[in-house]
């Protein structure tokens, strides 16, 4: 009997043992990245005042509406690296390892290394907290995970100010990074949702795929600042409210609706009926606001202050 019994019980150890624990599957890995996925916005770039399918507040709109896209080439910006919400859409080619512990063998932390600016981003497993509001915020911010299933759900807080959208749509530091990193077989699919309390008035959804890639090398990423435009010390590019003469150009290039090009939840739904699509298009594009209604009175040092038909504001020069 007892002789009977031991291979159904060793049967059983076996497939016990080759199941993951809690559902957790392996990660790592090389990662080529799949770029079917808005591959216009990821790659060449967006437009300007390219802001469709975002859910953003009027805040997020003036300053959007203020981007130059010669602020790239400012030393400051060249070797800027993509934050952690962002950091996954352009070049990503992704190297993705874990860190165990010698003892318990448990996985302790998840590695992530992105081509582009080689952003190296950690993972806490360890059920540590996340920090005080006070603590520094990095590009990558401070995450931690666990599993849920078979997927990795991932906080990330603690994240500097950046953008949602490479042409100047604002993220704020007080945004919050909720990831559900999912793999099926040979590929990789991240999940990714930004709440902003300041310029997002509902969670902001996208997804990015990778595809399993043994044979991958991903080179190194060194940048080096150069002076690309010559231009006055101080100075950086920006438009004044009103005086973007680029906005309206993505609307018309691809004969959209302006309301709707200007993004905001409220045209993100099919209750956004053809009616009011319609409407939009049909009236004239509104008429910016002429540079000479903007009045400009250094108050001291390097502090001016803005006055015109939107109220006073206070601006330090460089920012």
């Amino acid at each position: 009997m007892h002789g009977s019994s031991f291979p159904a019980l060793a049967a059983v150890v076996t497939v016990l043992l080759s199941i993951p624990a809690f559902g957790q599957i392996d990660l790592a890995g090389e990662w080529g990245a799949l770029y079917h996925e808005d591959q216009p916005e990821r790659i060449p770039g967006p437009d300007i005042g390219d802001y469709l399918g975002l859910p953003i507040n009027d805040a997020a709109r003036l300053r959007a509406d203020s981007w130059d896209a010669s602020l790239l080439t400012l030393p400051e910006w060249q070797c800027r690296p993509h934050p952690a919400d962002y950091g996954t859409r352009g070049p990503a080619d992704l190297r993705i390892w874990k860190e165990v512990d010698p003892a318990t063998q448990q996985v302790i932390a998840w590695h992530t290394h992105v081509q582009w600016q080689a952003q190296e981003r950690t993972i806490w497993m360890d059920g540590r907290p996340h920090p005080s509001e006070d603590a520094p915020h990095t590009w990558q911010g401070f995450s931690t995970g666990k599993w849920e299933g078979d997927v990795l759900t991932v906080t990330t807080t603690h994240l500097k100010e950046s953008y949602v959208r490479r042409n100047g749509v604002p993220r704020s530091d007080r945004a919050v990074l909720t990831e559900h990193w999912m793999r099926f077989g040979n590929f990789l699919t991240l999940a990714s949702i930004v709440t902003d309390p300041i310029y997002l008035t509902e969670p902001f959804i996208r997804t990015t795929n990778w595809q399993l890639s043994p044979s991958q090398a991903i080179e190194p990423y060194p940048c080096e600042v150069a002076e690309e435009i010559d231009r006055p010390a101080g100075e950086v590019p920006h438009h004044l409210p009103g005086t973007n003469p680029f906005l309206s150009e993505f609307a018309g290039k691809y004969k959209l609706p302006e309301q709707a090009a200007r993004g905001g939840a409220e045209t993100m739904y099919p209750e956004y009926k053809p009616a009011k699509l319609a409407a939009s298009a049909s009236a004239p594009p509104p008429t910016p606001s002429p540079v000479e209604s903007m009045h400009v009175q250094k108050v001291r040092g390097n502090i001016y202050m803005l006055s015109g038909a939107g109220g006073q504001h206070h601006r330090r020069r460089g920012q």
